[in-house]
């Protein structure tokens, strides 16, 4: 069972989407998920918590782990916006448990 008081922080959940641009190529847009918005717990990540909780492994640069509700959108794909001003990538995604109650996200803040 999640402990929901632990979830604090306001973030906005996006995905991208390509747009062909006329010439051949295309331009990445981002488009809010459905709900767009979800409570988290944002915390900074070391290297042992990481591994620790999200598969034993690091395949990318993780700078905070975040915790959400089960998000069906949420993927290594997303971008989540803190305060307006904080970008979080998502790089990681672990459904605990497989139940699709609580999603642990590793992600790299661009800065």
């Amino acid at each position: 069972m999640m402990n929901i008081g632990g979830l604090r922080h306001r973030v906005l959940v996006e995905n991208p989407t390509r747009t062909p641009d006329g010439d051949g190529g295309f331009t990445i847009a981002w488009v809010s998920a459905n709900p767009s918005q979800v409570w988290a717990k944002i915390e900074m990540a070391s290297p042992v918590v990481t591994e620790r909780r999200v598969g034993n492994t690091v395949t990318a640069p993780i700078s905070h782990l975040v915790t959400v509700r089960y998000h069906s959108q949420i993927s290594t794909l997303t971008r989540l916006t803190f305060e307006d001003t904080r970008q979080f990538f998502v790089r990681g995604v672990h459904n605990v448990n497989e139940v699709d109650e609580t999603m642990m996200l590793a992600c790299e803040e661009i800065v």
